[in-house]
């Protein structure tokens, strides 16, 4: 299928590309599939655009798709305006206009996950009768291989003419979470066929009696993709950002807020002491409950209606954000809980704050970041990690509070780089809200522990560097792991 333009775009780009960004799009230019894993925060967007218009130019794709998430359509629209004259078509979950838009002359679709499993005929169909190119942005979005959309992208993997996938945390919250992603382009070469023995050897120990033979496993990783992987970070790219200073406020718990920690707390130790034995249903069934410690450390009302006090963290909140917005400086708030935007919303009203939350509609995200980002009034944005952690540069804030954070890596080292990136004047300040002897605390050697095995199996740092930091945050989380919070005291 070749499409006839009546006036073709310009395929060059408005902007010059940073050194360590020309230098990614030569090293993959001419391979056929390749992974684009710099920091979040360098520019992958940038990277991405000059890729496709070099394919575009030397003929090798005739359109280039680019799939994203939902929450990041308008955002690659806006970004391929800024950076080059390409108009863009979306795809949506209308099937019958993304008929008309495939039989169109178009050069550049953006379309998110979801559309293509629900079109999944469709596109197949489109893809055996043109070159297409492919941008998975976010790549983690197919980390699970036995999920329905991985499975649908690894059936369209090798229809695509080029396969470039793109995400700054390829393993953030467990190394083998990259064995998906690297299946979508080379169908298991580098990494092996079976996503069961790759978990088995990368998945974290239970102790520390095999962490040397451990280490290896990791650093092995991305030597056996380097051949057609690009990774900077913001220190090996030479890219000068203001300081990031992260610093941890302790909250205690007020009266009735403890008891009713305590009581959550002592009946998941009975269940915990009880229990017969550990299958995958009842880790996913513990988790659950961590994650009702984690509410409940929180703010109680999450998980009791009835629940009226203030809990611990809240006067702290309050007393960093006036110290923060009495020297106009902007902030941004993360809650994993809908419902502590909702309520933070309320509660901080003084502050006139927007919020972002993924019970909003696209558009109305749209709109409170748009505000964000323009108004100068507009000081204060509550959001969860979900709706708003990816793509988005909001560096006109310079104050990320973590009000609570869950077990992801990836939503924290996201969420903060939302901040700390290109275009950032201002030194960043990343706020931990931790309520003492709570799972809190737990919760922060848990990150730890997953960034030095993230850091080392994407090549950050070195195994001497991983053993010394690492063996002491495990040491430190498999002790803490029998009483997270108290679980067992």
């Amino acid at each position: 299928m070749a499409f006839v333009f009546r006036k073709p775009p310009k395929l060059v780009t408005k902007h010059e590309a940073y050194p360590y960004q020309l230098d990614a799009v030569r090293a993959v230019k001419t391979l056929k599939y390749a992974a684009i894993f710099h920091e979040q925060g360098l520019g992958k967007t940038k990277i991405a655009i000059d890729l496709m218009l070099y394919w575009l130019v030397e003929d090798i794709v005739e359109t280039v798709f680019v799939v994203t998430k939902k929450t990041l359509v308008q955002n690659w629209v806006e970004e391929l305006a800024v950076h080059s004259y390409v108009s863009p078509r979306i795809l949506s979950g209308n099937r019958r206009e993304n008929s008309i838009a495939l039989n169109s002359p178009v050069m550049v679709y953006v379309l998110n996950y979801e559309v293509v499993s629900t079109n999944l005929d469709l596109i197949s169909d489109f893809l055996n009768t043109c070159r297409v190119g492919v941008v998975l942005d976010e790549s983690q979005k197919i980390k699970n291989p036995d999920s329905k959309l991985s499975k649908d992208f690894h059936y369209l993997a090798n229809k695509f003419a080029r396969r470039v996938i793109m995400t700054g945390t390829p393993v953030a919250n467990r190394p083998y979470d990259i064995w998906s992603q690297i299946k979508f382009l080379d169908d298991g070469s580098s990494l092996g066929v079976s996503y069961s023995d790759f978990k088995d050897a990368l998945d974290l120990p239970q102790d520390g009696n095999s962490i040397q033979d451990y280490t290896r496993r990791l650093n092995n990783v991305m030597d056996q993709v380097k051949h057609f992987s690009v990774r900077e970070t913001k220190k090996t790219a030479g890219l000068v950002l203001p300081d990031k200073t992260i610093l941890t406020h302790f909250a205690e718990m007020e009266p009735h807020q403890a008891s009713i920690y305590a009581e959550y707390r002592d009946l998941m130790a009975h269940e915990l002491q009880t229990a017969d034995g550990r299958t995958l249903d009842t880790a996913d069934d513990i988790l659950k409950r961590l994650l009702r410690l984690v509410q409940c450390a929180s703010n109680p009302r999450l998980l009791d209606a009835n629940y009226s006090e203030l809990p611990g963290k809240f006067n702290v909140l309050t007393g960093l954000l006036d110290k923060i917005l009495d020297k106009g400086n902007k902030a941004l708030i993360w809650t994993g809980f809908v419902g502590n935007v909702e309520w933070l919303w309320t509660k901080l009203g003084r502050f006139s704050p927007l919020k972002v939350h993924g019970n909003m509609s696209i558009l109305g995200r749209n709109e409170s970041i748009r505000k964000f980002k323009a108004d100068g009034k507009c000081k204060l944005l509550l959001a969860t990690p979900g709706s708003a952690k990816e793509g988005l540069t909001l560096t006109v804030a310079n104050h990320a509070i973590f009000y609570d954070r869950s077990f992801s890596l990836d939503d924290y080292l996201q969420a903060q780089d939302r901040i700390h990136r290109i275009s950032q004047s201002e030194e960043c300040y990343v706020h931990n809200l931790i309520t003492k002897d709570t799972v809190d605390e737990w919760v922060d050697i848990l990150l730890n522990v997953k960034y030095q095995a993230a850091q080392l199996t994407q090549g950050d740092i070195s195994r001497e560097e991983f053993d010394a930091e690492y063996m002491s945050n495990l040491s430190t989380a498999l002790h803490e792991s029998l009483s997270p919070g108290g679980v067992t005291r």
